[in-house]
């Protein structure tokens, strides 16, 4: 559900797995392995939902920074956090 009245998306278990799937192949990719520590920088949307569950598949430790903070607010949390990755 979104913010709006109306907004929704309808998505099956099926489609969120292989997004999920897809997704952790990317931070493969990138170079993103278990243990590694990932920030995340997005609104209440279905991708921000793929990226932690797809952060999960790898073993890799996701903080999820709120969309409202500052850039000085968010180069804080990912100093110390100490993260390898941005997700935005």
């Amino acid at each position: 559900e979104g913010n709006e009245p109306g907004d929704s998306t309808k998505i099956t278990y099926r489609e969120l797995l292989h997004k999920v799937c897809q997704f952790a192949n990317v931070l493969r990719s990138q170079g993103v392995k278990k243990g590694d520590r990932v920030s995340i920088y997005m609104p209440m949307i279905l991708e921000l939902i793929v990226a932690m569950l797809a952060c999960a598949r790898i073993g890799a430790l996701h903080s999820v920074v709120f969309a409202g903070f500052s850039a000085d607010s968010l180069c804080e949390r990912i100093l110390d956090c100490g993260c390898s990755l941005l997700i935005t």
